[in-house]
């Protein structure tokens, strides 16, 4: 008997299809002609063939001549110009994802970030993430940028001997503000809320992260050992293993991964797949316990909090300004050495 069900679903989902391409095509367009406005304002102002009054002008003259176009008010021609004046100097690198997000994003990107590098940042991840209007409010007011780039200045060395690049894939802290948990919980209550609410986690991981198992067994020899989460992560072609710590960090909790890794790489990794990585969720850390944990590891281990509401982007916007005010000295040093060698 033939499933006509099944067929209709077919007809539906080519219907989904050309509707999502024809939506991506009309907003590429909406963008090039934001950019393309934009561009003729910011030039004819920038050769002073405009005043200050004019922009206004030419937004009273569409209003009474066309008034079906939306969009065209005073404030967002100001908008256009800034758009193209913003990313005009870094057209190179963000040409190919400015059409990719919407024009709700772009204005979410322009209002709320303060430095080019935070802007290109969200710009990249939105066009990889698809992130809604929401989910982005929600990752720049959780301060992304700055726990991406604390934890990518922070990788050890064995992480970045791998042969593939983890840089701005982990976090310094993570963000766990859905989870309904009281102050008291245990790793068991913390790993089911975090399953309970997968599709929120993944997105506070990155949606190139999947779910590979929960209490993951593992045997070695005759015992058997259970791996709170593992994770794939479909770019870096790797398994991650996640071990849940609800007390702040130890030490003696690196060995404990260490040795999940091992056996993943021994006995589950394939033979396409690269290294297995290590993520260590705790409650707390110190910083220089967690370096002096990792500086002699030979596994490629991170060390990350988590916290079960939004985090003061002001804490971290001061962690990086001390973290890159440690780090600009050694750098500065090295390029000395460098130069002292060449003569």
């Amino acid at each position: 008997m033939i499933n006509l069900s099944d067929q209709f679903t077919e007809v539906v989902s080519l219907i989904q299809q050309s509707r999502n391409r024809v939506m991506q095509q009309v907003n590429a367009e909406l963008i090039n002609l934001y950019w393309n406005v934009g561009a003729y304002i910011s030039q004819k102002v920038a050769r002073s063939e405009w005043g200050n009054g004019t922009v206004d002008q030419l937004a009273d003259f569409i209003k009474q001549h066309h008034p079906d176009l939306r969009g065209f008010n005073r404030r967002g021609l100001y908008r256009m110009k800034q758009f193209y004046d913003t990313y005009q100097p870094l057209h190179e690198k963000v040409s190919a994802v400015l059409t990719q997000i919407s024009w709700t994003n772009h204005l979410a990107i322009l209002s709320q970030c303060k430095t080019n590098e935070e802007r290109q940042f969200y710009l990249i991840q939105s066009a990889q993430e698809h992130y809604s209007s929401r989910e982005l409010e929600r990752q720049i007011d959780s301060g992304l940028f700055e726990r991406t780039r604390l934890a990518t200045a922070q990788l050890s060395d064995s992480v970045k001997q791998l042969p593939q690049q983890a840089a701005d894939v982990f976090r310094d802290s993570y963000v766990f503000e859905f989870l309904d948990l009281p102050n008291r919980h245990t790793e068991a209550d913390l790993q089911q809320a975090l399953i309970r609410n997968l599709s929120k986690f993944l997105l506070e991981t990155g949606r190139a992260f999947t779910l590979a198992g929960e209490n993951v067994r593992i045997q070695v020899g005759n015992q058997d050992f259970y791996i709170d989460l593992l994770l794939y992560h479909r770019s870096l072609q790797c398994l991650v293993a996640v071990e849940l710590k609800v007390t702040k960090f130890k030490p003696e909790h690196i060995g404990q991964l260490n040795f999940y890794l091992e056996a993943l790489d021994r006995d589950y990794r394939l033979a396409h797949e690269n290294p297995s990585i290590g993520l260590l969720l705790c409650a707390s850390k110190e910083s220089q316990v967690v370096e002096y944990a990792l500086s002699r590891s030979l596994s490629p281990t991170l060390v990350a909090d988590y916290s079960r509401e939004l985090i003061d982007k002001h804490l971290l916007e001061t962690k990086m300004a001390e973290l890159y005010g440690a780090i600009e000295p050694l750098l500065q040093d090295k390029s000395t050495d460098s130069l002292t060698t060449d003569d």
